[in-house]
């Protein structure tokens, strides 16, 4: 590996939370770790699934699902925010005092957003005491480059993602794995990553896992959040075994989603996606990377999840639950617009400021693309579920910087997309999270219809 002194850019797209990374680490080789099991039996007994989620939330009336975007520390925080707001808004249901956080069903999350949802999966309230110090306050960058650089690391084929992954197992999330998050009985965390070669949404759940023949029971924590925040380039993929032992052909509920979707040109595209890891001669391991390369928002998965159950009603009697009288999504999307300084000057712009500038554009388009996709698929979904003696009310609630007055959006946009930011960035971050949300209009409705 050749060391070589550089000047670090500042970093703006969504692919770039550890830019100087990839100057200091230029000619560095790696190998693979694969650290998934094959599964004994499928489904494994202790899997982490839909059908196992959420016990204590199966009789509630309001499904609340959360949508932590992708944007390092910056998406970390400002997730962090809004939890502690939810935590914080308390509301009588049923009779009783209640926070609206303890009424989260499901938190899907991708690349910074991960990390948020991971932690607060597994230590509960634990993450408002412990978060801000073991990732929103630490230099995360810094621990990286430490360890790459390091003797031991030079010599450790394993190349810099295995380094990120042995910092947060040691320093965040503790050894944890899939059956620990089980065990933790807190709202189904859906972390997603994207299969580098085909293209695919994938979502570490066992329903997923059931497709490589694996079991995600042993999976550890640390591993799936850096596969979701695995920035193509900077990081090398984590790497999956994809087994034989449960055959090459699809499963029935994949059959008959295929034949069910027949004309739709974007379930497909997911059909195709899914029935690929059926080809299991071509495809013996699964790359995983960066979750935001194919949905920034964290937000599609859970579109996904419930076309490929059968739709709302089948995707909430696989949850044993009933119809809920809200349904209401919350989306915490963390990308920023910051101001290009190529529009300032007639020179051609750098290689990473035009890769930067592409990336953003994908982004941005894409995630409107989901937003639309996701506002009319949730108005479909709820009056599918409803009865004339017993309605589904739906709500979609958007947070993100656009929301603010211009001169704040301003300031907000300049922070970087990074694995480490100023104290009084973190501050600002985790403060308007609460107020993005408390003003949010549509939040203010699912609060006055749940008094009722």
């Amino acid at each position: 590996m050749t060391t070589r002194k550089f000047r670090a850019p500042r970093t703006t797209g969504a692919w770039a939370p550890a830019l100087a990374l990839a100057a200091l680490l230029a000619g560095c080789a790696s190998t693979a770790v694969v650290e998934n099991a094959p599964a004994e039996s499928t489904p494994p007994p202790r899997s982490y699934s839909l059908a196992t989620s959420n016990p204590d939330r199966q009789a509630n009336d309001i499904l609340l699902n959360l949508a932590f975007s992708g944007g390092g520390t910056r998406a970390a925080a400002l997730s962090y925010g809004v939890l502690k707001a939810l935590r914080d808004t308390e509301l009588t249901i049923g009779g009783r005092t209640r926070r609206l956080l303890d009424e989260v069903d499901a938190i899907t999350s991708v690349s910074g957003g991960s990390f948020t949802a991971a932690y607060y999966g597994l230590y509960g309230d634990r993450t408002f005491t412990d978060f801000e110090k073991v990732f929103l306050r630490r230099d995360v960058e810094q621990a990286l480059i430490s360890r790459v650089v390091s003797p031991a690391s030079v010599l450790d084929s394993a190349g810099r993602t295995e380094s990120a992954i042995k910092d947060y197992d040691e320093n965040v999330f503790h050894g944890a794995t899939y059956a620990d998050l089980a065990r933790a009985n807190g709202p189904l965390i859906v972390i997603n990553a994207s299969d580098l070669g085909h293209g695919v949404r994938f979502s570490f759940l066992q329903e997923y896992f059931n497709l490589l023949c694996s079991d995600l029971s042993t999976f550890p924590v640390a591993r799936a959040v850096a596969a979701s925040s695995a920035v193509p380039v900077l990081f090398s993929p984590v790497v999956v075994r994809n087994y034989p032992d449960c055959g090459a052909t699809p499963p029935p509920w994949l059959v008959e989603l295929r034949r069910r979707t027949a004309g739709d040109e974007r379930a497909t595209q997911l059909v195709d996606g899914l029935s690929s890891y059926f080809d299991k001669d071509k495809r013996k391991y699964i790359h995983f990377v960066d979750g935001g390369v194919t949905d920034n928002l964290g937000l599609r998965a859970t579109f996904d999840i419930i076309e490929t159950t059968g739709g709302p009603a089948a995707f909430l009697q696989k949850l044993s639950r009933r119809p809920p009288r809200e349904i209401a999504f919350i989306v915490v999307n963390a990308a920023t617009e910051p101001e290009m300084a190529m529009d300032g000057s007639d020179q051609p712009p750098s290689l990473i400021e035009t890769i930067q500038a592409m990336n953003d554009i994908q982004v941005h388009r894409y995630s409107s693309d989901t937003i639309e996709l996701m506002k009319q698929s949730l108005a479909e979904w709820a009056k599918t579920l409803s009865a004339p003696e017993r309605p589904v009310t739906a709500y979609f609630i958007q947070l993100s910087f656009r929301d603010l007055a211009p001169e704040r959006r301003k300031s907000f946009n300049q922070i970087p997309t990074r694995f480490v930011l100023s104290n009084e960035q973190v501050d600002r971050l985790i403060a308007v999270g609460g107020e993005l949300l408390r003003a949010n209009p549509e939040f203010q409705r699912l609060l006055a219809d749940i008094a009722r």
